[in-house]
């Protein structure tokens, strides 16, 4: 199986040492770099072939992953019109719709948009998927594979949905930092060193992460066993919610998908 990189980056790094754990053959790994370091890196690191320009490249790859940014896009893949095949292409290229890609790609139609977050880096991404109809189980079930090797993967129906995902699990890490940020904080005014602080919010967002993967239960469910009426969990989440905290992540969540919606089109754009 052939599969072809078209950029690099630091997600595209984290899937193709993903791959080569998961079991994929370092030999039938290619990237298109124009970058010299970046191809020594990749090269000297999991022993995959890299070229400069994409004439250099396999034609007709089993899979292309595209993983230059959107607004480079369009130049990027011209010179991979009429060579694809019937290549499976997964892009990673945030906010790119896959009707604007298959236009750029000569009307190529076995298309996956991809929507991994920044925990893909240490392998424990969540990646939203959506495909043209034209992408059939056996190609689905290979996209997902691909994005497997840094973490988890959910299917998606509508591509509009697509902006949602990005709102909440593309951005949610930061939210996640800043909710973590804010506990630092705390730890700090509650006189804690630096690194007490840092040690007692990571671990607690960490372990409460876990908790609710391991349980059934609703969060909603879980937050209420650990708030006992009149103490301590009880007198914080009163002063959370009076300001807002819960509505200002719902709201921010929202913003987000709208502005994902506005950039969308913007990138699309012939």
């Amino acid at each position: 199986m052939k599969i072809l990189f078209l950029g690099g980056g630091n997600m595209a790094n984290a899937l193709i040492g993903g791959m080569v754990k998961q079991g994929f053959a370092a030999t039938d790994i290619h990237i298109i770099d124009p970058g010299s370091e970046a191809r020594q890196r990749l090269a000297e690191s999991y022993g995959v072939s890299c070229h400069a320009a994409a004439g250099d490249a396999p034609v007709a790859p089993d899979v292309l992953v595209l993983a230059v940014k959107p607004q480079q896009m369009r130049e990027a893949v011209a010179p991979l019109v009429g060579r694809l095949g019937e290549a499976l292409v997964v892009s990673i290229a945030a906010g790119l719709g896959m009707a604007a890609l298959a236009r750029w790609l000569g009307d190529h139609r076995r298309i996956v948009r991809c929507m991994p977050n920044t925990p893909a880096l240490v392998g424990a991404g969540i990646t939203g998927l959506c495909a043209l109809p034209e992408v059939d189980a056996a190609g689905r079930a290979l996209a997902e594979r691909v994005l497997q090797a840094v973490g988890s993967t959910v299917w998606i129906d509508d591509e509009a949905q697509m902006d949602g995902v990005t709102a909440l699990s593309g951005s949610g890490p930061a939210y996640v930092f800043l909710f973590i940020e804010a506990l630092q904080q705390a730890a700090s005014e509650l006189g804690f060193s630096a690194e007490q602080g840092r040690q007692l919010a990571i671990e607690t967002v960490r372990g409460a992460a876990a908790l609710a993967a391991a349980s059934n239960d609703p969060a909603s469910l879980l937050r209420e066993r650990v708030t006992s009426k009149g103490g301590t969990t009880e007198a914080a989440l009163q002063v959370m919610l009076a300001r807002g905290v819960k509505d200002g992540i719902v709201a921010g969540c929202l913003a987000a998908e709208a502005r994902g919606r506005e950039l969308g089109k913007l990138l699309g754009g012939d």
